[in-house]
């Protein structure tokens, strides 16, 4: 039986036909041993009963006594060994189940693919009735059997020994869970912040600004940092307070874009801090701010096209651009050569993207449809977002900004 393993063992990586055959041999010696073992009762069974009738009656009953012995210790010898045929069996049939894999097993070994997944596989199948072999083995031990027998048996476990704890030690082994970082805790933290409705949204920002020394080269930081930055500029009460926390959030919000010019956040964050520090700014100052807001909203779509933020926003420019006096548009095109651009039908297709990418995304911008609605002469679609941002509960403070300015718009449609 070893030599039966050690020859399976030595062609399990040849091809699936010369692997099927093999089995069928293995079936064909189990059978053979199996019919040798019935022959070997019945020939011990009948010499048995002739010895008995030449001697004498003196030495029948000693001889008997030796002889039951001896025929107690056979059938001890023979029940062990129908038990590890019948596991033979058990081996050959889990050596039948694992040949389709051989293909995969010597493609992933060609491959270079990494040992633990092949040995996984080999393991799985042969794992318990080796284990149960070795089981046996200590149960026959302890009953009796002869220091040869123990020796043999022994060897065989021996030999299996290393490629079993192996494959126990494959089978137990699970893959690690990768810890979590400090960076990703910390980002999680801030997300989890930014998504509240309250005053706790603000606090966001000390939770960042605690571990700037650590990550401040990081981009994923530093645009959330940005975005911590606007939150706390939307709970401030002060002026002064509210100016510093829109450039500071503008500040750290170049940083990460210089770090990372391909992250749509970075680029989405940096265009609305230009606009809250727009509103702190001269008009020189204002109209420049706002072309940094058009052109990095531009590049937050370009590399994010499905956050309808972005559109939201670039709604929002595009209605007050449209809305400019005559005055305004020839102070920007004195300092910059060339004003804004934008119309009321743009606004209107930005918000109308929003709702396209993100239905009810918000009741500011069921508000702002409306106005585009009002302004183009479509009274009636003006009212049907009326209706649509006055379904929506308020749940956070721009809810309720976007409420008072809904209450102050059907006063005048």
């Amino acid at each position: 039986m070893f030599l039966l393993l050690f020859c399976f063992q030595k062609r399990f990586r040849m091809a699936q036909a010369d692997s099927r055959a093999l089995a069928l041999g293995v079936l064909a010696g189990a059978a053979g041993i199996s019919l040798a073992i019935v022959c070997f009762r019945k020939i011990g069974a009948g010499g048995g009963g002739r010895v008995l009738h030449l001697r004498s009656n003196a030495d029948h009953t000693a001889g008997s006594l030796g002889l039951q012995t001896g025929q107690a210790e056979v059938l001890d010898r023979l029940g062990a060994l129908i038990h590890c045929v019948s596991e033979l069996k058990e081996e050959v049939k889990a050596l039948k189940d694992a040949l389709p894999h051989l293909q995969d097993n010597v493609r992933d070994q060609l491959r270079g693919r990494s040992g633990d997944d092949i040995t996984t596989r080999k393991a799985s199948t042969l794992h318990r009735t080796l284990t149960r072999r070795k089981k046996a083995s200590a149960s026959a031990t302890s009953e009796g059997q002869s220091s040869e027998e123990a020796e043999s048996e022994g060897g065989y476990i021996t030999a299996l020994t290393d490629s079993e704890e192996e494959e126990e030690s494959d089978d137990d082994r699970k893959p690690p869970q990768e810890p979590v970082d400090e960076l990703t805790a910390l980002l999680q933290k801030a997300d989890r912040l930014h998504s509240c409705n309250g005053a706790e949204k603000a606090q966001g920002l000390n939770a960042l600004l605690e571990r700037k020394a650590e990550f401040d080269q990081k981009c994923q930081y530093l645009w959330r940092l940005s975005r911590a930055y606007a939150d706390a500029h939307d709970f401030a009460v002060d002026l002064a307070e509210k100016k510093s926390c829109a450039e500071n959030g503008k500040k750290v919000g170049e940083e990460a874009i210089s770090i990372n010019p391909q992250c749509a956040e970075g680029h989405q964050w940096y265009a609305i801090l230009c606009g809250l520090l727009s509103e702190y700014e001269s008009i020189q100052n204002k109209i420049k701010n706002g072309y940094l807001f058009k052109d990095h909203l531009d590049k937050a779509i370009e590399l994010k096209p499905e956050d309808p933020l972005s559109y939201y926003l670039l709604g929002r420019w595009c209605y007050a651009v449209s809305q400019c006096t005559w005055i305004e548009r020839k102070v920007a095109a004195t300092l910059f050569g060339e004003p804004p651009s934008a119309t009321v039908q743009d606004a209107l297709q930005n918000f109308l993207k929003v709702e396209e990418i993100s239905p009810k995304y918000s009741k500011f911008n069921y508000v702002f449809l409306a106005k585009c609605y009002k302004d183009l002469g479509q009274r009636r679609q003006a009212q049907q977002m009326c209706d649509a941002a006055s379904a929506m509960n308020i749940q956070t403070k721009e809810d309720e900004e976007a409420q008072k300015e809904l209450d102050s718009f059907v006063s005048s449609l």
